[in-house]
């Protein structure tokens, strides 16, 4: 005689909207596409201070030879590449290894920001430490803010 199982497909504990919708849209490209190919781009914040305006980037993984920095058109281009075997690492290899979910990871990504015309392009300074790519972005004197101290006569 056969038994009969009654398969839940979907937890019991999660309600429709709280765990069945909340499961759906928060899973990666990859997920549904069913490939390794992630569609990121790494986070960032942009800050301004009196004198400069600086970027960071958390790319972590990537080694400085990765990073090409250019200024193109008014606009700071940073670009990152790196091969599969240096990303993967050593450990992991193809045949033994399966991600059964991947929520990080760069191979290569390019990002552009809008630069004003306030900045000194010739002063900007990048430095990659622990896995923050901090752009500095110096303003010229002129767009600095000055004050005067006038005198009562």
């Amino acid at each position: 005689m056969t038994n009969f199982v009654k398969v839940r497909p979907y937890p019991v504990t999660k309600s429709f909207t709280n765990g069945f919708l909340n499961e759906f849209l928060h899973r990666g490209v990859a997920d549904f596409v069913g490939s390794d190919s992630v569609l990121s781009q790494p986070s960032t914040n942009v800050l301004e201070t009196v004198d400069a305006f600086e970027i960071e980037l958390a790319a972590p993984g990537f080694e400085k030879k990765d990073f090409s920095l250019q200024v193109e058109n008014d606009h700071l281009v940073i670009e990152a590449k790196r091969t599969t075997e240096n990303a993967e690492g050593a450990e992991k290899s193809p045949e033994t290894t399966r991600f059964l979910r991947r929520e990080f990871r760069y191979e290569s990504f390019k990002r552009s920001f809008k630069l004003p015309q306030s900045v000194n392009i010739e002063a900007i300074r990048a430095v990659y430490e622990g896995g923050i790519l901090s752009v500095a972005i110096p303003k010229k004197e002129e767009a600095k803010p000055q004050s005067k101290q006038i005198l009562l006569g």
